[in-house]
């Protein structure tokens, strides 16, 4: 018999005695019952663990602005439909029209928005709604900067989940990030930005800050 249908054979027999279907419990939590401050302040702290760095602000542009200056980033890519609202006035921003590797290997950063947020894992998701652009942009750059609305943070990863649920089902590519990119070497020596930046950078707007609509230049966010 040959190996292939030798193994399969196998399967099958260790098999024979198994049960049929399952039920999955499914009475873990899929709601929060935070409050808004703590569900925030979790959040932020879970990033801040990761190696993150946090800003909050009312005035997400100037915040993510200022966050640049500081990682000395000069000239960073953008989507296209990225608001005006959110672009900072005193950094060079460079519109992603589908460049190239290399193109993106020498900006200084990224920065987008997102699509939601989850403060149990300190995690951020993107799935290419408005600007948030292609998944080249936040994987090629070592800095990634984003801006978080606080109504967009959730407690739960159900909640998460359920957040992102339209856009993949239109088909969205969905990207998770919690903190920088990092990976362990074969002697289990921390590398980081092997898989996407080294450097990731939060902006939290606050609830007081503005929330833009569908009028002027760039999608609502």
């Amino acid at each position: 018999m040959p190996g292939r249908e030798t193994v399969l054979a196998r399967v099958r027999a260790a098999l024979a005695d198994a049960p049929g279907l399952v039920s999955v419990p499914r009475g873990y939590r899929s709601r929060g019952e935070a409050g808004e401050a703590e569900v925030e302040s979790r959040f932020v702290a879970c990033l801040r663990g990761y190696g993150a760095t946090v800003v909050v602000s009312d005035d997400p542009a100037r915040g993510a602005g200022e966050a640049l200056r500081a990682q000395g980033a000069a000239r960073v890519v953008v989507a296209s439909d990225l608001p005006s609202a959110l672009r900072p006035s005193d950094v060079e921003l460079v519109e992603d029209d589908g460049l190239g590797a290399a193109e993106l290997d020498v900006l200084d950063g990224a920065l987008t928005t997102c699509a939601a947020a989850c403060a149990d894992t300190g995690t951020i998701a993107l799935d290419g709604g408005p600007g948030q652009g292609r998944r080249a942009i936040t994987l090629v750059p070592d800095l990634h900067v984003c801006i978080v609305r606080a109504e967009q943070i959730v407690e739960t990863v159900p909640e998460l989940v359920a957040r992102l649920e339209p856009g993949a089902r239109e088909g969205r590519p969905i990207v998770l990030v919690s903190g920088p990119s990092a990976t362990s070497d074969i002697g289990l020596e921390r590398v980081e930005g092997v898989h996407g930046p080294r450097r990731l950078v939060v902006v939290v707007a606050t609830r007081a800050a503005p929330t833009l609509s569908r009028t002027g230049r760039g999608a609502a966010w």
